[in-house]
């Protein structure tokens, strides 16, 4: 106990860390641009001592680029189905998917192919491959690819926590609820994030990763019914005026689920979008130290006053350049 309280205070003394510097706001896009930068910075303070230094150091890389993948989608094959899974896919009728999808990628693609699990979405996998990544980055001491790494995993295990990245009725469009993603992943946070709870604790060793890697999408999909049950039986009894505002952003007024339907919404779940934004957290930071003890613990303070190269740099300017692009030519839907 005594431990934990000290815990708690140390934490209390880095609070303005945790939020940034006040600059970045709050946008109306995936939680991941606002959520999936809160989740990688904070999970930085689940380290302990011996990794802290290093990922303090670097505390806005980690967090600016916890994005990075999903500018990625827009530019590169084979990035999209890195984000979800549609596990419901392979059911039909009351079986449990958890039952039905093999937990070890060459069981399950001698049982579905490779072909199918791209088409539906590979996470899972995928976080259990990119903690490899990030061990060997650790073993290498490569600065610029744990960095690299770390924001990435970040990322995908944030995608993982969310319930609609596990479903193939992702944006309520077979259930006429089409809009319900932006409004569980991004109002919801939007509107809330000052008020959540970020002590998570320290990051633990995992033993058996994949494990840990299938309780978080078992979790996010369970919750899948929970979260478009709650929306259409708040739909059928709210006025339809009262269900939408609009707000001014930018130059432009757009129309956004208002606060009285998202808050009521986000009661009636009793806080869950906090919930799972908690346990991605956690895990983040539970992966990194996983990654790090695998990889026999590294002095990560002699790579310590070591910023990313010039190389990784310019990849991530080009990706940012790319991805605008995109977006001002209308590619890129948000």
């Amino acid at each position: 106990m005594e431990s934990w309280l000290k815990y708690k205070y140390v934490l209390l003394l880095i609070l303005p860390f945790l939020f940034g510097n006040g600059e970045e706001k709050v946008s109306s896009k995936r939680w991941g641009f606002f959520g999936h930068k809160r989740i990688n910075r904070i999970a930085t303070f689940t380290l302990p001592p011996e990794m802290f230094g290093f990922y303090k150091e670097h505390l806005e890389y980690l967090t600016e680029h916890a994005v990075d993948p999903d500018k990625r989608r827009y530019a590169v094959d084979g990035e999209a189905q890195k984000h979800y899974i549609d596990i419901d896919h392979y059911v039909h009728g009351g079986e449990n998917p958890f039952d039905v999808v093999p937990r070890r990628w060459k069981d399950a693609v001698e049982k579905f192919s490779e072909d199918t699990l791209q088409a539906y979405g590979i996470v899972p996998w995928n976080i259990g491959w990119m903690k490899y990544k990030l061990q060997k980055a650790f073993e290498e001491k490569n600065v610029d690819l744990i960095l690299k790494y770390s924001a990435d995993i970040g990322h995908y295990i944030g995608d993982a926590h969310v319930p609609l990245h596990t479903t193939e009725n992702y944006n309520g469009q077979l259930t006429n609820q089409k809009g319900i993603h932006g409004l569980w992943e991004s109002r919801l946070v939007e509107i809330n994030y000052e008020n959540y709870d970020y002590f998570v604790g320290k990051a633990k060793y995992l033993k058996n990763l994949d494990d840990h890697i299938w309780k978080a999408i078992e979790g996010s999909h369970y919750a899948v019914d929970s979260v478009l049950r709650i929306e259409k039986e708040l739909t059928a009894e709210m006025a339809p005026d009262k269900k939408y505002s609009f707000e001014q952003r930018g130059n432009t007024t757009i129309s956004v689920y208002s606060y009285e339907f998202s808050q009521e919404y986000h009661k009636r779940m009793n806080n869950m979008v906090e919930r799972r934004l908690r346990a991605a957290i956690a895990m983040v930071g539970h992966i990194w130290y996983t990654a790090w003890v695998d990889a026999g613990q590294p002095n990560l303070s002699q790579l310590q006053h070591t910023p990313p190269s010039a190389e990784l740099i310019e990849e991530m300017k080009s990706l940012d350049e790319h991805y605008l692009n995109d977006k001002h030519k209308g590619r890129i839907c948000e």
